[in-house]
């Protein structure tokens, strides 16, 4: 699971400094806001860093910390001399007057690009490439990956049972890159894609002149994975005879290659896979028992993604994070799309979730998905629901755009009179527990009510939309039209 990361927001305007905090605090982001006389602190204190944004001047301090900075990306807003930041390769992009929503989770997204791109991040070797495609914070995933931990630095054969798509190679490579054999080979087989009197050939490698078409010497998977790692994916679809020559392998530690009679030494680790119930297929003689006891000396069950759906958004994010990096490309999915997803049934598991990001960018490349745009087998939500006019992303957009666009720096003091009038009002609270004798004015009441409940969970929350619309169960945008409605602002 990825760390937080932060957006530092350096400026000395106070008053443009609380504009910029309130589009941040809506669209949900963490971040700090503070004077340029503070960076070096926040700089040492923040290990995270995802994007710098520079207002106002720009100072010869500023200019030095951006270039001893490469790995952070510098945003910049309303600066004094944009000449002043020409030839950086890390400042992304600007911050447009007045402050726009649209603009603002854009640049924001490119910075997480950036760092995705960063020479250190493309490393094949490095520890988090570990446990790619396990994300999740389920409590089936975090047993995967406690069983994966416990396992790798033994030299015991895992079996690895689960549905089709539901990353048992994924695991078994994570296995062989935590194990001792981590320097060898990882050599994959699947058991059920070769032709039966193909198999043998395949495994154990053979002879010149074995065989009709055997016109040189071949080494088989067994010699291919000499000090690593063999997988064997989808075992139950072994034939018998193959299942007693793969026994007597692992008994013994050797083999020989078709039409050959020296003995080979085989120094691999044997993880193996299957989507099959095996103790069902010893049953009807489809598989041997001893085998099955030999292969099974560590389980480990890979959860479907039914099982676990709350995975949904983060392997989301990971997945669309892969693609980016690969195809250059990137798509995002509304809350509503995410959560019509989290309904479906997902036969296909997590490859049926990759193919459908995939085919969601080639289709909505750089835009945003929601519940219309899925395909039907997809739409679990009535969109009319969703979707009274335009998609809801559209109108969360729509909404902020609303809320700061008519508002410039120069209009701030009449519109804190404003809020102010509103604060006097609600502050004062007048709850009732009885109706007056000469009645009330109902709508201007629960109004009333209404104002006081609002500032209160902003208030909790420290003006983050998002936590505060959760806090009074009702969405984002909703909440932010009821402040639009009732002028409220946070009073710096």
């Amino acid at each position: 699971m990825q760390e937080k990361k932060y957006i530092l927001v350096v400026d000395n305007d106070a008053t443009r400094r609380h504009q910029i905090e309130t589009v941040l605090a809506f669209v949900g982001e963490y971040f700090h806001v503070f004077a340029e006389e503070e960076i070096d602190q926040y700089l040492a204190e923040v290990p995270n860093v995802l994007t710098i944004i520079l207002c106002g001047e720009v100072s010869e301090k500023l200019q030095n910390i951006i270039k001893s900075q490469p790995t952070y990306p510098f945003i910049y807003h309303d600066v004094i001399d944009r000449k002043q930041l020409s030839g950086y390769v890390n400042v992304i992009g600007e911050l447009t007057r007045p402050l726009n929503y649209a603009q603002l989770t854009e640049l924001v997204h490119h910075s997480h690009q950036y760092h995705n791109n960063l020479p250190s991040k493309r490393g094949f070797n490095r520890p988090n490439s570990l446990f790619r495609s396990l994300v999740g914070t389920s409590s089936a995933m975090q047993q995967v990956r406690f069983l994966i931990e416990q396992v790798a630095s033994t030299s015991a054969s895992v079996l690895i049972l689960g549905e089709s798509g539901t990353g048992k190679e994924v695991v078994a490579r994570n296995i062989h890159n935590l194990s001792e054999r981590s320097k060898g080979p990882f050599v994959p087989v699947n058991c059920g894609a070769i032709p039966a009197d193909l198999l043998e050939s395949e495994l154990f490698g053979h002879e010149k002149g074995a065989f009709t078409g055997a016109i040189s010497t071949r080494k088989g998977r067994f010699e291919m994975a000499e000090g690593g790692t063999l997988f064997l994916d989808e075992i139950g679809d072994m034939p018998q005879p193959m299942q007693v020559k793969l026994l007597r392998v692992l008994q013994e530690r050797t083999f020989e290659r078709v039409g050959g009679a020296k003995s080979l030494k085989a120094n691999v680790r044997i993880v193996a896979a299957t989507h099959q119930h095996l103790e069902d297929m010893i049953k009807t003689n489809h598989f041997r028992e001893d085998l099955y006891y030999r292969l099974n000396v560590f389980p480990i069950e890979t959860p479907s993604l039914r099982e676990r759906k709350e995975d949904i958004p983060l392997l989301l994010q990971e997945l669309i994070s892969r693609f980016s990096a690969e195809q250059g490309q990137s798509v995002r999915f509304t809350e509503h799309a995410i959560e019509s997803l989290t309904e479906h049934t997902w036969a296909g598991n997590v490859r049926e979730l990759s193919n459908l990001i995939e085919r969601m960018i080639i289709m909505y490349g750089e835009q945003v998905v929601n519940v219309g745009q899925l395909p039907l087998k997809y739409r679990h939500l009535d969109i009319d629901d969703y979707q009274p006019q335009y998609p809801e992303e559209l109108q969360e957009r729509e909404a902020i755009n609303e809320m700061f666009s008519g508002t410039d720096y120069d209009d701030e003091e009449e519109a804190m009179a404003q809020t102010s009038s509103v604060d006097a009002s609600t502050d004062s609270g007048n709850i009732l527990d009885v109706l007056p004798n000469n009645g009330l004015n109902l709508k201007e009441y629960l109004a009333d009510l209404e104002i006081s409940l609002i500032n209160q969970a902003l208030g909790k929350n420290d003006w983050v939309v998002a936590r505060s619309a959760e806090l009074l169960g009702m969405r984002r945008t909703t909440l932010v039209e009821k402040m639009r409605k009732y002028n409220l602002q946070k009073v710096s």
